[in-house]
Formats: C-alpha cells, sequence, structure tokens
C-alpha cells in the first residue's frame, strides 16, 4: 500500500480516539494528522496541503465515527491508481437510529456544480493533484473552501466514483427528502450562499462557460393572441387539489382576458369528472391528449402549442394555490415591467390545511440581474410560480420529464434572457403525503440529482460553445 496522508476532524475525546484507531490500526502506511479548524476555511485547506507527505491524502469530513469496510483503502487506492483519479469517492453504509442503510452516490460530471453534491465523507485525494489545485485557491473562504476545491481540482483531474460499498458513517440528519431539499435557500445560510456564488463563478469564467450580464431584447409583439395569458395546470390523478386549484385561478381578477388550460394526463380517481364540471366555465379549456407517453414537460407542450394558449403561460401544478386575486396580474405586469422572457415568483410551504410549514417562504433571493443565470447553474432550483412568454417557449420546449423540465426550459431562456423575478409570495405550495417529492427514496434522490447535473451539463457546455463563437 502506498503511504497515505489522513486527515480527521477532532470530534469528542472518545469518538476522535476510535476513528484515528480505525485508520492508525489500518497499516503502518498510513498517517493520521487530526484537524482542529473546519474543513471549509481555505487556511484549513491549504494547512493539509503543507502537511500531506503521502502519494495519497485522505480526508474525512464528519464529526461521528467512521467504520472502514474490509480492505477498503487497498480497494480505493488500486481504483484511483487505475483511473488517475485526481479524488476518488465511494458508495457507502450509513447507520441511521442504529439501523445499516445502503447509501450509493452519483457519477461525478461536468455539471455537477451543486455545492451540495453528495460525495459520502470519505474523500480521497492524489497528492500531487490536491497540491496543485489548492496553489490556484486564490480567495480566503469560511464556508466554500472545500467547495472551491474540488471545482479546482475538476478542471484538470478525473473525479471518480468508486460505486462500492467501502465504508460506514453515522448519519445524524435525518430529515425526509422533502425536509432537506430547500436548505440552499435557508435565510440563515446566506453568507455561506455568498460564498458558494463566488466560488461557482470564478470557476464559470475559468471553463470559459461565463455568461456577462447582456440580453437579448423582447419582442412582445411576436404571433397573434385571443388571451393575454393562460395558466397551463397539467393533472394526473389529483381529485383532492385539481378542483381548489382552479378554483384559485377563476378568482384571479384582471385587466386582460384569461384562460385556464387543464392538460388531463389520463386521470383514473376523479380528477376528470372535476375538471369537466368546472369547465362549464368558458375561461376552463380542458385538454386529454391522445398520446398516453407524456410527463409534465410533455404535458406543458401539449397546452403551449394548443390554439387556445395566450401570450404568456403562467405555471400552477394542481397541488397548489396562487395566494390570492392579484397573482395573475402581477406577473404579467412584470413581463412588460422587467423585460423578460420569463418570470418567476415567490412561494410558500403550506401543509394540506395551507399552515405554513418550515422554511416557510422560499423567494430565492440569490438571483441578481448581474448574476442569477450563472448562479442558476449552482442551485438545484429557480423558484416558483413560473410564467413564460409562449412565443419563446413555443420555440424552445420543455423536456418530456416530470422531474427537471421546468428547470431545464428555465437554464436554456436564460441562457440569451432575461429572466424576471418577484420577491412577494403569490403561490402557496401544498406538501402533503401525496406529493412526488415529499419523501423520497435515494435511489430516487439519487435518479433526480443525476438528470440535473445532466441538465447542467449540457447547459454548461453549450454555454461554453456560445462564448468560443462570439
Amino acid at each position: 500500500m502506498k503511504k497515505i496522508s489522513c486527515f480527521i476532524p477532532r470530534i469528542s475525546e472518545e469518538q476522535t480516539a476510535k476513528t484515528v484507531q480505525e485508520f492508525a490500526s489500518y497499516s503502518q502506511d498510513v498517517e493520521v494528522i487530526l484537524v482542529d479548524d473546519s474543513l471549509y476555511q481555505t487556511a484549513t485547506i491549504r494547512q493539509m496541503a503543507e502537511k500531506a507527505n503521502g502519494e495519497y491524502t485522505l480526508v474525512y469530513t464528519k464529526y461521528t465515527t467512521l467504520k472502514l469496510g474490509y480492505c477498503a483503502l487497498e480497494r480505493m487506492l488500486s481504483i484511483a491508481q487505475d483511473t488517475a483519479a485526481g479524488l476518488l469517492y465511494a458508495d457507502h453504509y450509513q447507520e441511521k437510529e442504529g439501523e445499516l442503510i445502503k447509501a450509493p452516490v452519483i457519477d461525478y460530471q461536468m455539471g455537477s456544480l451543486r455545492d451540495d453534491f453528495d460525495f459520502g465523507s470519505l474523500l480521497l485525494f492524489n497528492t500531487a493533484a490536491l497540491k496543485e489545485s489548492v496553489s490556484r485557491m486564490a480567495a480566503d473562504y469560511q464556508h466554500a473552501a472545500l467547495y472551491d476545491l474540488r471545482l479546482k481540482l475538476s478542471q484538470k483531474y478525473p473525479i471518480v466514483h468508486a460505486n462500492e460499498y467501502l465504508y460506514c458513517e453515522v448519519e445524524e440528519d435525518t430529515r425526509k427528502s422533502g425536509e432537506k431539499q430547500f436548505d440552499y435557500v435557508d435565510p440563515r445560510n446566506r453568507d455561506r450562499q455568498i460564498e458558494m456564488e463566488q466560488a461557482c463563478t470564478e470557476h464559470l469564467k475559468e471553463v470559459g462557460g461565463y455568461l456577462k450580464p447582456e440580453f437579448e431584447s423582447i419582442n412582445f409583439d411576436a404571433g397573434s393572441f385571443d388571451m393575454e395569458a393562460s395558466v397551463i395546470i397539467p393533472v394526473r390523478d389529483r381529485v383532492k387539489t385539481i378542483g381548489a386549484a382552479i378554483e384559485s385561478v377563476l378568482k384571479q381578477k384582471t385587466t386582460f382576458k384569461f384562460n385556464i388550460i387543464v392538460i388531463d394526463n389520463h386521470s383514473t380517481d376523479g380528477t376528470t369528472d372535476v375538471v369537466a364540471k368546472l369547465a362549464a366555465d368558458e375561461r376552463v379549456v380542458h385538454l386529454i391528449p391522445q398520446r398516453n407517453d407524456l410527463g409534465i414537460g410533455g404535458c406543458w407542450n401539449y397546452g403551449v402549442q394548443s390554439a387556445q394558449c395566450g401570450k404568456f403561460a403562467v405555471q400552477l401544478d394542481s397541488d397548489d394555490l396562487y395566494k390570492d386575486e392579484n397573482t395573475l396580474q402581477t406577473i404579467v405586469d412584470a413581463f412588460y415591467e422587467q423585460q423578460c422572457a420569463m418570470v418567476i415568483g415567490t412561494y410558500m410551504m403550506t401543509d394540506f390545511e395551507l399552515n405554513t410549514l418550515p422554511p416557510g417562504v422560499i423567494d430565492h433571493k440569490e438571483w441578481t440581474p448581474d448574476n442569477g443565470r450563472n448562479n442558476a447553474l449552482r442551485i438545484n432550483g429557480l423558484g416558483a410560480p413560473r410564467a413564460f412568454y409562449t412565443p419563446v417557449l413555443r420555440q424552445l420546449g420543455l423536456p418530456n420529464t416530470s422531474y427537471g423540465e421546468d428547470y431545464a426550459v428555465g437554464l436554456n431562456i436564460s441562457r440569451r434572457f432575461q429572466i424576471g423575478r418577484i420577491y412577494d409570495v403569490l403561490y402557496l405550495c401544498r406538501r402533503w403525503g401525496g406529493n412526488s417529492d415529499a419523501s423520497l427514496s435515494i435511489e430516487k434522490v439519487n435518479a433526480n440529482n443525476f438528470y440535473k447535473d445532466s441538465i447542467r451539463t449540457w447547459e454548461l457546455q453549450a454555454r461554453i460553445a456560445m462564448n468560443k463563437n462570439r
């Protein structure tokens, strides 16, 4: 075995002793070094690079006891050497409340720019690659140093995923997936997010994917529309919620004509009957596609391509509600005031009885006119409600998926056009047991994250190519 410099954070005296013993007893070729300061500070990362003497550097990032698998370090070294990895990470087990659970992770790719990408807690660096990457870290971060390091490293060296279960970590965050997904917009994490944005923006500049705040102008006279706006509602089997969603649109007070286009994707639970009754109001357009292969994105395309679609297409999910009767007017006004091809509002998380749920208001205030479309490659969503200038949306289309379709088209639009923002709450996102993202398995979370990373990869490649052709 090649010598490894192993860095672990100093935990409690008992836990530190157990973790040190786990590594120290593994082989005489492992040098264990305790880290007293945060691994997320640039100063700490620099000190680690200076102290690392082994051919490989192992970093343990958690403050709980770690258990290595049988021959795990030999296996990690073997894969790292065979692949010339700059950084190797692996699948593992998690101990949650005494139960051992498999915790697979996903492959890293060009678009894996999320600062919360899950590598697990054990990172094996090629020491030469580590030292070289650290030498290019110019900023001094308190929160974003480890993120900055892996972005710098990814520019020159392979980041390799070993899809084998090589260790066990103790997982203390036992929240459901739906409770974790908004951590990145929690106002309490704002200082951290500012640093992460800075690191990501610098990375985009270094790889040629950064876009200056220069946008194409919008001609709002393209096409001919009978309606100024259409609220698009794809739905399948939401008999308990679809009626209230439609009613929240019918209550809208506007200075213009609007309609509601419900794309009923072959519901089987009575949803069709509810929509059909409400379609007695001529503003409700009830469409049932002949196709049976449409996801949410495909339903959106079906509705937007309809001749009944208005100049602006506005989102409402079949589980959710507009906050009050002014939502639609506020959104349409924003298009003209901000001269944009897409508008994104602010929403509040609630339960089914409309009681506020943590983290409450999701406003995505990290979006700025100067850097929003660059920072959009780092975060995992753009916000809601979303609204589009129909001629642009018809030209681009949404992917025919039921996850990430809105994020994909938002990134595509932001490549050329300004996206407008409204920071007042317009929308109530009702979280309940039947929601598709309320509590997902780790396999489903991984599939969703891998797809969004793929979306980011494709978008980053497009932006790099666009910059080269200018």
